[in-house]
This record gives C-alpha cells, sequence and structure tokens, in this order.
C-alpha cells in the first residue's frame, strides 16, 4: 500500500518516516521551508535510536503526488486546515481514493466525508514535536506510539487492516477498531488535561489542584453503584490517572457504555506509599524522577497490556494493575 503522508508535521512525519524506515512506499507531503528542507536534506527523525534520514518522494501539494492504485491518504493536517486539504485532495485524488484522518478531534471525519466517500480514523497516541524545518521528534521508545484505525462510520473493512498492517511492521501498535470514534472521544478527553499544564505551574500544588477539581467531576459522571459485585461491568480501556492518597483511580478518558469489555471488571485499591501516579496517556506507568511531563511515559494503555509494556524502572506500584474499571469510581 502507497501512503501520502498529507501534512508531514510532527505526527504525520513520524508515521511517515518510520514506514519509510519499514520499506514501504510512502509520498511526504508538506510545505514553506520544511518541504524546502526535506527535499534539500531528506526528512530527519529524531528518535531514541539516533537521527535518521528519510529521502522518501515529496510533493508541495495532490497535484504532485503519483497516484497509482493502492494508494491511502493519511490526512495529518491539523483540524483548522482539514478543509483546504481535502479541496486540494478532491481535485486530484482517484475516486474511490480511501483518506484516514491521522488527526485528533472529533469532526474533521465528518467534513471529509463531505468529499470522500471511503473515510476511516485513527486514534493518535504519539507523543512528537516538529519545530525545525526538515526534522521531527519521535518522543515514544521503543515503539513509536499506538495508532488504532476503523471506519469513521462504524466498523472496519480491508483497508483498516492493510493500514494496521502496515502501521504494526513499522514499529506502532495498530489494531483496527469498528468503534474508533469513541476511542477518539476519549482521546479529545484525555486532551483536556493539556489546559492544566498551561495555566499552572508544574509542581506538586498543580497536581493536587488538577486531582481535586477532577475527582468529582469524575464521580458525578460515572456514579459508584450500590452493588459493584452486581453492576455491569463497564470497564475503561483508557488511561487512567491516579493520585497518591486517593482510594480508587479516577478515569478521565472514558464514556460508559462504549468501552472494551477486555479488561476484568473488578475494583481495587490504588493507595500506595509515596507519590505514585498513572499519569493520563500512560496507564501502569509513572514519569522518570526527572520529568514532570504528563505526555505519555508508554505507548500502550490498552486492556491488560499496560504493565508489560512499560520500561523497566517505570512501573507505578499504586497502579499496575491491567486498567481500571469505570465502575471502581
Amino acid at each position: 500500500m502507497h501512503h501520502v503522508i498529507f501534512g508531514t508535521g510532527a505526527v504525520g512525519g513520524v508515521v511517515g518516516a518510520r514506514l519509510h524506515l519499514a520499506g514501504l512506499p510512502v509520498t511526504l507531503v508538506a510545505r514553506g521551508d520544511h518541504l524546502a528542507a526535506v527535499r534539500r536534506d531528506g526528512l530527519v527523525l529524531d528518535a531514541a535510536d539516533g537521527r535518521h534520514v528519510v529521502r522518501a518522494p515529496t510533493a508541495g501539494s495532490a497535484a504532485e503526488v503519483d497516484w497509482s492504485p493502492g494508494t491511502v491518504v493519511l490526512l495529518a493536517v491539523k483540524s483548522q486546515q482539514t478543509a483546504a486539504a481535502i479541496a486540494d485532495l478532491a481535485d486530484h485524488a482517484p475516486p474511490g481514493t480511501p483518506v484516514v484522518c491521522l488527526q485528533n478531534g472529533v469532526a474533521n471525519e465528518r467534513e471529509v466525508l463531505r468529499r470522500f466517500e471511503r473515510v476511516h480514523a485513527i486514534t493518535v497516541m504519539l507523543p512528537a514535536t516538529h519545530l525545525e524545518p526538515g526534522v521531527v521528534v519521535q518522543g515514544s521508545d521503543p515503539v513509536p506510539g499506538i495508532l488504532d484505525v476503523g471506519r469513521a462510520a462504524g466498523g472496519t473493512d480491508e483497508v483498516d487492516e492493510a493500514v494496521s498492517a502496515d502501521l504494526g511492521r513499522a514499529g506502532f501498535v495498530s489494531v483496527p477498531r469498528p468503534d474508533i470514534m469513541a476511542w477518539k472521544h476519549r482521546k479529545l478527553l484525555l486532551n483536556l488535561g493539556n489546559g492544566v499544564d498551561a495555566a499552572f505551574v508544574a509542581d506538586d500544588d498543580a497536581d493536587e489542584s488538577w486531582c481535586a477539581a477532577a475527582r468529582p467531576r469524575a464521580r458525578r459522571s460515572w456514579p459508584r453503584p450500590a452493588s459493584p459485585s452486581s453492576a455491569p461491568s463497564r470497564t475503561a480501556s483508557a488511561a487512567a490517572t491516579c493520585c497518591a492518597g486517593a482510594p480508587t483511580p479516577i478515569v478521565a478518558a472514558a464514556r460508559p457504555g462504549r468501552a472494551s469489555a477486555a479488561a476484568p471488571a473488578t475494583s481495587r485499591s490504588t493507595t500506595s506509599p509515596g507519590r505514585s501516579c498513572c499519569w493520563v496517556g500512560c496507564t501502569g506507568c509513572r514519569p522518570p524522577p526527572t520529568s514532570r511531563s504528563r505526555r505519555p511515559c508508554t505507548t500502550s494503555y490498552d486492556a491488560g497490556s499496560a504493565p508489560a509494556r512499560c520500561p523497566p524502572g517505570r512501573r507505578s506500584p499504586g497502579c499496575d494493575a491491567a486498567l481500571t474499571p469505570v465502575d471502581a469510581i
């Protein structure tokens, strides 16, 4: 499958670079100084295993892309750029070209569906930055990120299977999911925590303020059942935020009734000595002692897999169960 990375910024750049390094055909669509630098020097992927120079075909617009059979578009522009991007694609991409929204937010897919019939979505769990023309930084290792995929209208098809397989070859964790938009809504809830970093100094007081504000809201959203043992199983297959001293986790990224049933429906205490947190985006792991970042410290958040994927010394003793049921709140 030929992947057209339409928007070779932080996320698109890391995905495109990793696909190319895995030997898969890729075209990198970019603009301005970034495009000029990539054409001149190649796309530099700065990762924990070194700096990789990727020399893949480039394009400044859809008009310059080689639309060979088997081409799929990975749309990785910012949401405010989606309208212009799909207008360009609609003018040049062959009818029936699949478009996969490799974007945060939950409105892009509806916009793309106005112009394209085959629209897919990816939940982006991939820490990356792009601050210098020609260079993207991969913030997670050894797994670059989690990129689950599915049809925007629901279900999965052969495109999702092929895209997921290619992403797996490139080192990502990727699962075809029939309810992918529910997962994207959960990611949107996760992103709401970013406002705390913008509004507070990064210290323990900020952490406590954030947890104190989140706890009652979570309990209002998902009330504790009268009898947890007889309550319906509603597990939270998304990252949890566990604060020291809190008897149960605060699930910050799940919608009742839409979570995966893969995790066991049992509640557990997360109280543990000292400050031990499962940070948003990295269930089962804690950040290194020198880090105050809430960016993911692991690339796994799926049921039963988080503890096994925690790097050595990063597992949180109070939060190392597979995942926490919503009913435990």
